[in-house]
């Protein structure tokens, strides 16, 4: 009986796989959630880490727009395989992107905010304004 039964490594990943695994989704986890962050309060300024692994720092843009910080990406990617004819045999797109924003508090210097990327994480520093303390008058009753 077994013999009847053969497996072609196409058919099974293409169409059985695929059509009967009803318990896997269509999509992997991080193409349907958007990049995790940790924002961090610090005595002159707030640090923004967003984990973006796998881009490249063209990729990013980061926006300021009437106090609100806005962090996106959007990648296009083809690959294509060719037979020896030079006919198609395979070809897959892959598209992606995400935004996020954020509204700064009113003691955000927005023009002192920078940015940097490494190893997969982008940190955005937004200083804190000065704030500065007048001296406190007294005023005598009379």
């Amino acid at each position: 009986m077994s013999n009847l039964i053969r497996s072609n490594s196409f058919f099974d990943d293409f169409l059985t796989k695929d059509l009967f695994e009803f318990n896997r989704p269509k999509f992997t986890r991080s193409e349907l959630t958007l990049p995790s962050v940790n924002v961090k309060e610090l005595d002159n300024g707030f640090e923004i880490h967003v984990a973006a692994p796998g881009l490249r720092k063209e990729d990013l843009k980061i926006n300021l727009e009437r106090n609100v910080l806005t962090i996106s990406s959007e990648t296009k990617t083809e690959n294509e395989e060719k037979d020896e004819k030079g006919a198609f045999t395979r070809r897959e797109f892959n598209y992606s992107s995400f935004s996020r924003s954020f509204t700064l508090p009113e003691d955000a210097e927005p023009e002192k905010i920078e940015a940097s990327y490494e190893d997969g994480i982008l940190k955005i520093t937004v200083p804190k304004k000065e704030v500065v303390m007048e001296n406190v008058k007294t005023i005598e009753v009379k």
